[in-house]
């Protein structure tokens, strides 16, 4: 087995992104995706090593080159990728709308919706 110095140059690519996604804090963080990321770069560096793998799991599949299986397995990823920065942005907006509301509502001095009748509801808007 014979090692490009563009294997090593997509390897040490491949590590860098890992790690700078390891660093990363928050919902990011999770196990799930830190396992997701660490197959991910371990099947990357498998395939920079052994990249006719590609072509002979195409040619089993009766795609004719490996490349063209590359590319089908690359749309998949930015279509689920895609999908999944959607629902995020989607439920981001939601807390966001909900958030200004409920500034707008506290502003305003109106009691939030749903509040029972306290005393301080019945006395009346704060100035």
């Amino acid at each position: 087995m014979k090692i490009v110095l563009v294997q090593i140059v997509l390897i040490a690519a491949v590590v860098a992104v890992a790690a700078r996604l390891f660093r990363s804090r928050g919902e990011r963080s999770q196990a799930v995706r830190r396992i997701g990321l660490l197959l991910f770069a371990a099947f990357a560096v498998v395939t920079i090593l052994f990249p006719r793998t590609w072509t002979a799991l195409a040619n089993s599949l009766g795609v004719g080159r490996g490349a063209d299986l590359v590319l089908y397995a690359l749309v998949v990823a930015f279509l689920s990728s895609t999908v999944t920065t959607y629902l995020r942005f989607r439920d981001m907006e939601t807390r966001y709308t909900r958030l200004a509301r409920r500034i707008a509502l506290d502003e305003a001095g109106a009691p939030p919706p749903g509040a029972g009748t306290g005393a301080a509801d019945v006395a009346g808007p704060r100035t």
